[in-house]
């Protein structure tokens, strides 16, 4: 089983430190979610974790499969089995969602064995139909342009259908629940529930408890001032949603 080791990392932005020493460790077959205050850094978490260039590592590790990931390129850290779901997808008009999953398929392969000619057209279309039937996707959702007049929610399901066609090892989901009602909440819930098992370790960011109710983690970390400073099981998030975050302001003074 694979596992994501976050050690004492730090990050700055321009001339502003983000994170302060952040250690963690995402297992393989685990969901764990992290919480926090608006600015406190889960974001540039994600984002570093791969690869964009305006967070700049200043100290620590991560190591994935035996390597510090942060000497990779992003698209390295991709196939190793890496997948972030943004928190705002943008829009590729005139590409198709199917024909931008099987270009990320075949670049996958070709980065695993130069010698791979791409999947073949029809185990590709059986793929991508047996993926979309396994989280409820209209088959014709696929036909259309990546994110292209998509709703919130929709933008979020096509996140998901390129998890599961990729087929991560580790999956950050960076507030995916962000500014989806509570339908498309359920909808997207689902499909990330359908995926979770041995294979698949998730971090799930986001600031409230409400998808929590139906992602079920087995960790939850509260994070401020750009490091971890509480962890404990689901309950923790059940006590963020009614105390706040002042009790633990006041204990970790941030």
């Amino acid at each position: 089983m694979s596992e994501l080791v976050i050690r004492n990392l730090h990050v700055r932005v321009g001339d502003k430190e983000i994170l302060k020493g952040l250690d963690l460790t995402l297992p393989q077959g685990e969901v764990h979610a992290i919480m926090g205050p608006n600015g406190t850094g889960k974001s540039t978490l994600a984002y570093t974790l791969m690869g964009h260039p305006n967070y700049e590592v200043t100290e620590g590790e991560v190591i994935f499969k035996g390597q510090n990931i942060l000497e990779l390129p992003p698209e390295e850290r991709a196939h190793l089995g890496i997948f972030l779901a943004f928190q705002y997808p943008v829009a590729i008009p005139g590409v198709s969602l199917a024909n931008f999953l099987r270009a990320a398929i075949n670049a996958k392969r070709k980065a695993l064995n130069p010698d791979d000619e791409g999947i073949p057209i029809a185990e590709f279309r059986k793929l991508l139909m047996d993926k979309m039937r396994l989280l409820n996707m209209d088959p014709s959702f696929a036909g259309r342009y990546l994110n292209d007049g998509f709703s919130g929610g929709e933008k979020k399901r096509a996140e998901i259908l390129q998890m599961a066609m990729l087929e991560p090892e580790i999956a950050i989901l960076d507030e995916t629940d962000s500014g989806l009602d509570i339908d498309a909440l359920r909808i997207v819930s689902e499909g990330v529930n359908a995926l979770r098992g041995p294979d698949l370790g998730v971090l799930v960011i986001t600031h409230y408890q409400r998808i929590l109710r139906y992602i079920q983690p087995d960790k939850v970390h509260i994070m401020m001032d750009g490091r971890i400073v509480e962890s404990g099981g689901p309950e923790l998030a059940e006590h963020l949603e009614e105390h706040g975050y002042d009790w633990l302001r006041e204990r970790v003074g941030a």
